[in-house]
């Protein structure tokens, strides 16, 4: 709505915004979505950080199941068959995560993923809460600011995480071979594991820098059909990449959690073969 504010005279009018007190005239439930957001990411958050400093209860000998918060497990504390990639030959302090160069990658690769900028913009930063909501913020920076900046970076993260989805997706293989007699062998953790790698690559797929890697500078599909082909596929996996993103932070939770409870002692696999 705009009211025309009058000028002295010979001026032309001029328009301004009218200065509404209430922060929103919405009747709606429009701050549900913003706090179920807030919630979601607050507990992965957390939970994540509890598990990875917990420096326990990461790995199953048995069926060498390792949770993926852990992988590639690099510290001289690790155990000998969870290390992929073997072991650094010093122990690593307290609180320093033994997946300490996947880590930090993955957590950058989903802070400057479009859409979790979105979510946590508006849910957080409250930029802006909800569409007609007033924004708390007197002025609008964009992405300029130093912490911002980093942002810009997403597709170099990209290529870094879709090696730790390869990674995590060996880890999955593995215990397929490592059944109650040594052999092959299905449970519910491979059934949790496959559910978990699938998500993670759904959502790493899905993501826009893939999806600009397929196609995003071609001037011509008709000259390149395979890289039409792939990027029409990643375009469709494009449109669910929200529901990945929530759908592999679930399974990532389902996953540790299983395998933390099964290395602790309380509970046991639930075996379906061998």
């Amino acid at each position: 709505m705009e009211t025309t504010v009058t000028p002295p005279d010979g001026a032309t009018p001029a328009r301004a915004r009218i200065q509404i007190p209430q922060r929103t005239l919405r009747t709606d439930r429009w701050w549900l979505g913003p706090l179920l957001t807030t919630l979601g990411l607050a507990t992965f958050v957390v939970y994540a950080t509890l598990r990875v400093l917990q420096q326990d209860h990461y790995w199953v000998q048995e069926h060498h199941y390792l949770t993926p918060f852990y992988s590639p497990c690099l510290a001289a504390q690790c155990a000998p068959d969870a290390a992929l990639f073997g072991r650094l030959p010093v122990e690593f302090p307290p609180l320093i995560p033994y997946a300490l160069v996947s880590l930090p990658f993955l957590l950058l690769f989903r802070l400057t993923c479009y859409y979790y900028r979105k979510a946590y913009y508006r849910s957080i930063w409250q930029a802006p809460t909800a569409c007609a909501v007033r924004e708390p913020h007197r002025s609008y920076t964009g992405e300029t600011r130093p912490l911002m900046l980093p942002q810009n970076a997403h597709r170099y993260f990209f290529y870094v995480a879709l090696a730790i989805t390869v990674i995590n997706t060996w880890d999955m293989l593995v215990p397929f071979f490592h059944g109650t007699d040594g052999g092959f062998g299905i449970g519910l953790g491979n059934v949790i594991m496959v559910v978990n790698v699938l998500m993670l690559w759904g959502y790493t797929l899905s993501c826009h820098s893939c999806r600009h890697i397929m196609g995003g500078r071609l001037r011509s599909f008709g000259r390149h059909p395979v890289r039409y082909r792939l990027w029409t596929g990643v375009s469709r996996l494009n449109d669910r990449h929200m529901y990945f993103g929530w759908a592999s932070i679930a399974t990532l939770i389902a996953t540790d959690a299983y395998v933390a409870l099964m290395a602790s002692g309380v509970i046991s696999d639930l075996r379906f073969f061998n």
